[in-house]
């Protein structure tokens, strides 16, 4: 009997930290006791969510239920502090400038956090998505819950924070499809002839591998340039992540076929004219 009363005298014993903080074993036991429970209902109730979704809106949303559960924790910890006794405005007195601290320095942090849950409930964003912010193109490999990861057109990762979709522009390339349409410009001199350059234009559209047939390709006579006449040529590629690369090879071959037609391509020229002639060179 002596035994079990000194189990139970230790158990209720309690150990103060400062003046408003005290606890006891018993204390620590209880809070054990109510994260493991708070564990098994979680991992019970994601498995029965994970059984409505499909295979990518798991992946998608495993981020979204590691928040939710941090969420969850604190609220019990702080429930369970409560009820056992504890001053838990108390604790947040004793730490206030902490707490202050923290939040300014976490408040991009959970912008970042917030922004991941409005890109996964709202599916702007998608794995696979050729995408453009702030002049940066990448191909979506990743979205977690703070960070998009992305692959540029030099093999480089560039790791987006969440919260640049919320303020920036979001140029998604693929949001209605795979098939994007390209332009490339050229200037020609005033004395070409125009039906002659439209021909040539198109050509070299239909002769280019990557550039499919349906939508046609086409040409406009955009103005009338102070040094050239402007044609645009456009044209619709599979895979835009590589447009670039189709609109140099439409350049090279602009370049050669004007070249070989004589059609010319004329640089910016400028005239001077003196008020009062220059004197010769002695």
């Amino acid at each position: 009997m002596n035994v079990l009363n000194k189990i139970l005298n230790f158990f209720n014993h309690q150990f103060s930290l400062g003046k408003s903080i005290t606890f006891s074993p018993k204390t620590i036991l209880i809070i054990i006791l109510v994260f493991v429970l708070t564990s098994l209902f979680l991992k019970f109730f994601r498995k029965i969510i994970y059984r409505t979704l499909s295979r990518d809106a798991k992946v998608k949303f495993r981020s979204v239920f590691s928040f939710f559960n941090y969420f969850i924790y604190v609220i019990v910890l702080l429930i369970t502090l409560q009820n056992i006794g504890a001053d838990v405005t108390a604790i947040f007195a004793a730490s206030a400038a902490l707490l202050v601290g923290v939040g300014l320095a976490l408040q991009t942090f959970i912008q970042d956090i917030i922004s991941g849950i409005f890109i996964l409930v709202d599916q702007s964003v998608h794995v696979g998505d050729i995408i453009e912010v702030e002049g940066q193109v990448g191909k979506v490999e990743n979205i977690k819950l703070r960070t998009t990861r992305a692959v540029t057109r030099e093999n480089k990762v560039l790791i987006i924070p969440n919260h640049k979709f919320l303020i920036s522009t979001l140029f998604n390339w693929t949001e209605n499809g795979v098939i994007t349409k390209e332009s490339v410009a050229v200037g020609v001199a005033y004395n070409s002839d125009i039906d002659q350059v439209t021909e040539v234009l198109l050509k070299l559209a239909s002769e280019n591998q990557s550039i499919i047939e349906d939508p046609k390709p086409f040409v406009i006579f955009e103005d009338f340039g102070d040094n050239a006449l402007q044609f645009q040529i456009f044209f619709a590629v599979k895979s835009s992540f590589e447009s670039n690369i189709v609109k140099s090879d439409m350049r090279y071959a602009i370049f050669k076929a004007f070249e070989k037609e004589g059609i010319q391509i004329p640089f910016p020229q400028r005239t001077l004219s003196f008020l009062t002639p220059p004197k010769a060179l002695q």
